[in-house]
């Protein structure tokens, strides 16, 4: 086979990669086509054997693997369009997913409406009371069966259920991490009474201790689990009527693939699939140029994504938010907020300029798409300051209206504010890059680094628009915007480089100091497991690996760490040498002496991540031809550009990337047009093409 495939689907764009043994790499872009996606990774394919000069079917007959982001999962989430799930669980506990333990009102709320308490709310519940049914049951601390499981009752009950018209049901019992016989008796009983019905289960999903959030991680994915099964099916049966033979892989939020057979049984792990494609782009190419700590931005029509690589690894945790309720899934540690290039921009009741989170999309899309949409959004404004070329946004394949963006950001931001149609382009242009250097701000100081030790690199179509703005007073080396082959479609290059991962892990909660033949024993039981699972996955890797981890936290406290534990045979000294890293790394966290280690420690969950490498291992080609330092040959125009409110519109050189060469140098004020985005060289800084076709832009 002769290519591999990255396809990310975006809430705007579809973006897609093929790389070739030969080292080439083409990237195509269309876009989505919400709420039937596959019709727009259809196109973007198609798009991507037009530019390889082959039929579609010619390309897929020949390829290895796709790796496919997936934006399904994630816009149920949100959206609430889910499955209807019922939940069965042990007497006494239903309520737990009601209560919330008491993180309703402030999970993954900022500081400032956490201390708004009169305003804070629960969020709705996963599922209304009447679909959350009790079992009569019981399994203790230690995995004893204290009461057996009433099977008698439990038929009724799940019974019950199916007359209500439940797609699937989520079983998460008290302590089934410790043994989970009735969570798997319960599922046969379900399949007895609706042998297709999609069952999820807390113990195979979430191992872990505190029933709150394993109860919401289960029943989560449940709720997706349907769609996504749907969804890929359908996919994969269009792909493998066009040709396609090999495996479709589907994006985790960890950063490495899983088959699309075994996807959604663990459907959960999927959900942040969308978000980390360009930061397993960013190691990659950090690893090619050299570079150990970055900071990646990715500005796409919907969302603003914020990652990190440190020491040349990916950033990871152990739990993310989705909708106010935790969710126990390992994966790459991501911000985002709705501040893309769709983001719209309107003022609110009090007279205040926002910008986001709602998006335009794809569909009406912008103002300036002239496809019915209203509502002034971040591309309406860079439209209107002239930082876009209405007759070249994607190479000239689209035409925009400054007309058009002009009325709708005079209509809903000019006039409520008293400002022209460019003054109120320019607030919003300023709005947008305060927001995104805040939250840039927000991961980097909030994660215990400086960002001086940092290089920024940008994509997405509207992130190098933003990139120098965002990056400015954050004291970074140097920003780097990844053209060349991947311009636009970075995140997508991600996935192509990409492996193939799993991760299983187990709560077994216990007092420092811990016998180094149960930590070893609980690791190999995690081993053992990750085997197999990739074992399932139907690839010849290149080869594996495993890594192991431990949640740790001192006692009487809250904050667990994930600390790295060593591979191999482990003795007590090799255990104790556990807990010193837990406590260097929680000085780093959360301030030297904050830890209250006279408390003691206590080692909570044990992880293991497995990867198999593919054979394919694409990097970014040299593809910039030479150029002289004088940049004047890639020149194509000059026009009016206001980067800044106070300066208005200054007359600034346009280049064509096209022509630039490795080495050409740009002064700022510079605008240079790549076919799928656009890049902004402001007063003060200069831009250099690198060797793989990447502008750099550093400050003076």
């Amino acid at each position: 086979m002769r290519y591999v495939i990255g396809v990310d689907v975006g809430g705007t764009f579809t973006d897609a990669v093929a790389a070739d043994r030969d080292g080439r790499l083409v990237a195509a872009k269309s876009p989505s086509t919400p709420p039937d996606y596959g019709r727009g990774v259809l196109a973007a394919l198609d798009e991507l054997a037009d530019r390889l000069g082959i039929g579609l079917d010619e390309l897929l007959a020949d390829t290895a693997y796709i790796a496919h982001g997936t934006t399904s999962t994630l816009n149920a989430l949100v959206t609430g369009q889910v499955a209807k799930v019922g939940f069965l669980t042990t007497r006494g506990h239903r309520d737990s997913i009601f209560i919330m333990n008491v993180e309703g009102r402030y999970l993954g709320r900022s500081p400032y409406e956490i201390q708004d308490s009169l305003r804070t709310r629960k969020p709705t519940p996963l599922v209304p009371k009447w679909r959350a049914r009790e079992v009569t049951e019981r399994i203790d601390y230690k995995g004893s069966i204290v009461v057996a499981l009433d099977e008698t009752e439990a038929r009724v009950v799940i019974g019950e259920l199916l007359d209500e018209g439940v797609e699937a049901i989520a079983v998460s019992l008290l302590w089934s991490f410790r043994n989970p016989a009735h969570e798997r008796r319960l599922r046969e009983l379900i399949h007895e009474q609706a042998p297709d019905l999609y069952v999820s289960l807390s113990s195979e999903l979430s191992p872990r201790i505190r029933e709150f959030s394993r109860h919401a991680t289960t029943i989560m994915s449940t709720q997706v689990g349907p769609t996504l099964a749907r969804y890929l099916g359908e996919l994969e049966d269009a792909l493998r009527g066009r040709g396609l033979q090999a495996q479709l892989l589907v994006m985790q939020g960890s950063g490495g693939s899983i088959s699309a057979a075994e996807a959604p049984a663990s459907a959960i792990t999927t959900v942040g699939s969308i978000l980390t494609g360009g930061v397993v782009g960013a190691s990659r190419l950090a690893e090619q140029l050299g570079h150990r700590n970055v900071i990646s931005t990715d500005v796409g029509g919907t969302t603003f994504l914020v990652g990190l690589v440190v020491d040349g690894e990916p950033v990871r945790t152990s739990t993310m938010v989705i909708n106010q309720h935790p969710v126990n899934v390992s994966s790459l540690k991501v911000a985002l907020i709705g501040s893309g290039g769709g983001a719209i921009a309107g003022v609110d009741a009090g007279g205040n300029l926002r910008v986001g989170p709602n998006s335009a999309g794809a569909d009406p899309g912008p103002a300036c798409y002239g496809q019915g949409g209203e509502n002034p959004t971040n591309t309406d404004a860079a439209l209107m300051l002239g930082i876009l070329n209405e007759d070249y946004f994607l190479g000239g394949r689209r035409r925009l209206s400054r007309d058009l963006a002009e009325k709708a950001l005079l209509e809903r931001v000019g006039r409520p504010l008293g400002l022209s149609a460019a003054e109120a382009a320019a607030a919003v242009f300023a709005v947008q890059n305060a927001q995104t250097a805040d939250l840039v701000r927000k991961v980097v100081v909030e994660s215990g680094h400086d960002p001086r030790d940092f290089v920024l690199y940008a994509f997405g179509g509207a992130g190098p628009v933003h990139c120098a703005a965002y990056a400015a007073d954050l004291g970074v080396e140097s920003v780097v915007v990844p053209l060349g082959a991947t311009a636009a479609a970075f995140s997508a290059f991600g996935l192509v480089t990409s492996s193939v991962a799993v991760t299983a892990e187990l709560s077994d909660p216990a007092n420092v100091p811990v016998p180094a033949e149960q930590v070893q024993a609980n690791f190999e039981r995690l081993e053992q497991e990750v085997a197999a699972r990739l074992a399932r996955q139907g690839i010849a890797f290149t080869s594996t690996e495993s890594a192991r981890e431990l949640d740790i936290r001192y006692a009487l406290q809250l904050n667990e760490v994930t600390t790295p534990v060593p591979s191999g045979a482990l003795d007590d000294e090799a255990v104790a040498e556990v807990g010193a890293t837990f406590e260097a790394l929680y000085a780093r966290l959360y301030g030297a002496g904050s830890g209250f280690r006279e408390a003691g420690m206590q080692f909570i969950t044990y992880r293991v991540r497995g990867v198999g490498r593919l054979p394919f291992a694409p990097v970014i080609p040299d593809s910039a031809p030479a150029g002289r330092p004088d940049a004047t040959e890639a020149l194509k125009a000059r026009r009016p550009v206001c980067l800044d409110l106070d300066t208005g519109f200054v007359d600034t050189p346009i280049y064509d990337y096209a022509r630039l060469g490795a080495g050409h140098v740009l002064t700022g004020p510079a605008v240079v047009e790549v076919p799928t985005t656009t890049v902004v060289v402001p007063p003060g800084t200069e831009a250099e093409l690198d060797r793989v076709g990447n502008l750099v832009i550093r400050f003076r």
